[in-house]
């Protein structure tokens, strides 16, 4: 036998948080991972932190993590914000500790969802530590730190030939001009490089008599940025002497980070970021929460800041009988209707819980109102056979009046809405309704996001559908709809119809979509920011 390695005796020494290949493979749990979320735009979460937020039983997240990186863990998964935690922010840290290892040690795997990157002023090595201590196994994930995606959305280079060849990740949370500082401000003072001070805007006045103080060239070209990476993001350049001016000025608080450097000068004056076409805008997703995330991406990498108020939440019918009957009877139908991608998987799963699957449905032809209803059927599998040139109802039933005339048809829908296909085809075919799905009003009138409208902090307003709209304004107060009518938030429409049940309700519609899908119902949102 060979004598034990240095790594064997590595491994020894690290104890239980240590996983060798084939105890990872077999892992259940418990297991906590400790992943960085990045910045602040969703985008820039990392794969394997996607990965391990899908693995989640608990998330315990920082107040300042986006909220839809939440939406990568399973809805069974339990949430708790570290701000709900007790104490205040200086001695919540053991509560913390406390939380990730008694879920741990119930068996649960747990996702310590942290701002940035883990190990970077986010007190990662604490909470690893204390993982250590207790014998819970754990995974670092690390993220893109605060520091550099500043950097990045701001247009400056925190390295460059010409002018930068190192760069030092400061903690500005200290007093700089206590004796016992753990940094040596003299020697930073002097550093030939890039300085990226975290934490530093409540500081940032003696933070920069301190650096001045030791000789740093007064006229050292600085900047501030706050809320980085996100439609939020706001840049502000000045000579160092200057900066703490500027920044009181412009009354700007944290989060920010502060950057020092002769490479802020090469920050042109339009950065990519700024240039996109939602840059700074705030937009309202009004649709259900599990349809909305697709709008929010888009939203985000047009540089919109996207705010999400689901008004209708989807559910079961509250009678499945008629639908049960319907679907017992299949071969009695030519045709089957859909005008949402609600409507196809209700009804689809509803098939699959009667034991059935798409072979029962192979006479029949299939039609859907548009494309985005007509992509979910080939999800399934399942091309339409029509897909009307304009997709609204009205001519959906035009196009089925004269393919489906002396046949019968099943129209899948939902439990409130528009007649408009069962009367076009009165007399031309038989018409069979039936509600696959339940549409609930869920807008309270506490919500945060309806402040935000009674405060004109939204832009635009999406809507995509007439119940949609209808549930919105319903719950508006008469703070909200004064900024509506004052031109303070605009609302924007997905087609005609809609926009008739917002003039109905006595709200004004700034924009409406030309063609008849989110797609062009973003167009529409871009071509009035455009004006």
């Amino acid at each position: 036998m060979s004598a034990p390695s240095a790594g064997d005796a590595k491994r020894k020494q690290l104890g239980p948080p240590y996983l060798s290949t084939i105890t990872m493979l077999n892992r259940r749990k418990p297991f906590v991972y400790l992943v960085g979320a990045g910045p602040g735009n969703p985008g820039l979460l990392t794969l394997r932190a996607v990965e391990a937020l899908a693995e989640a039983d608990v998330v315990i997240y920082d107040k300042l993590v986006p909220p839809r990186l939440l939406d990568h863990a399973p809805d069974t998964a339990t949430r708790l914000c570290v701000g709900e935690l007790p104490g205040s922010h200086p001695d919540r840290w053991p509560h913390i500790h406390e939380a990730m290892i008694d879920e741990a040690r119930r068996g649960q795997c747990v996702v310590r969802l942290k701002g940035g990157d883990p190990f970077i002023f986010g007190r990662g090595g604490e909470e690893a530590e204390a993982l250590r201590r207790a014998g819970i196994p754990f995974e670092v994930v690390p993220g893109v730190t605060s520091g550099l995606g500043a950097a990045a959305f701001a247009g400056i280079p925190l390295t460059h030939r010409a002018h930068a060849s190192a760069v030092a990740l400061i903690t500005g949370h200290e007093n700089p001009s206590k004796p016992d500082s753990n940094l040596d401000w003299a020697a930073l003072a002097k550093f030939p490089g890039t300085l990226v001070i975290y934490m530093g805007i409540s500081r940032l006045p003696l933070i920069v008599q301190v650096l001045l103080g030791h000789g740093k060239d007064p006229m050292t070209p600085a900047a501030v940025i706050h809320r980085a990476t996100t439609g939020d993001q706001l840049t502000l350049e000045a000579p160092l002497r200057d900066l703490p001016t500027t920044v009181q000025n412009e009354g700007i608080a944290a989060p920010a980070i502060v950057i020092v450097g002769e490479v802020v000068s090469l920050r042109p004056e339009v950065t990519w970021f700024e240039q996109l076409p939602l840059y700074g805008k705030r937009v309202l997703v009004t649709r259900p929460r599990h349809q909305a995330s697709g709008m929010v991406r888009q939203l985000e990498q047009l540089g919109a800041m996207p705010f999400v108020l689901p008004t209708v939440e989807i559910q079961e019918p509250a009678d499945w009988g008629p639908v049960d009957r319907a679907l017992a009877n299949l071969a009695s139908y030519q045709w089957m209707v859909f005008t949402s991608a609600n409507g196809v998987h209700a009804l689809l799963k509803r098939l699959r819980k009667n034991g059935r699957d798409l072979r029962a449905l192979g006479h029949l032809s299939l039609a859907a109102i548009g494309p985005a209803t007509a992509d979910v059927l080939r999800s399934y599998h399942l091309e339409p056979d029509l897909i009307p040139p304009a997709y609204r109802s009205e001519s959906l039933a035009a196009e089925l009046a004269q393919r489906a005339a002396g046949q019968r048809l099943l129209y899948a829908r939902a439990d409130r809405g528009r007649d408009v296909l069962r009367q076009e085809l009165a007399g031309v075919a038989v018409v069979d309704e039936v509600a696959v799905y339940a549409q609930v009003d869920r807008v309270t009138a506490d919500s945060d996001v309806l402040d935000c409208l009674r405060r004109g902090e939204i832009d635009y307003v999406t809507l995509t559908s007439s119940n949609i709209a209808r549930s919105l304004i319903q719950a508006m107060d008469e703070p909200c709809r004064s900024r509506v009518l004052a031109g303070d938030v605009k609302l924007i429409s997905i087609s005609p119809v809609t926009s008739a049940a917002i003039a109905e309700m006595g709200l004004p519609v700034a924009g409406e979509a030309t063609e008849y899908t989110t797609d062009g119902l973003l167009r529409a949102v871009l071509e009035l920011a455009a004006s």
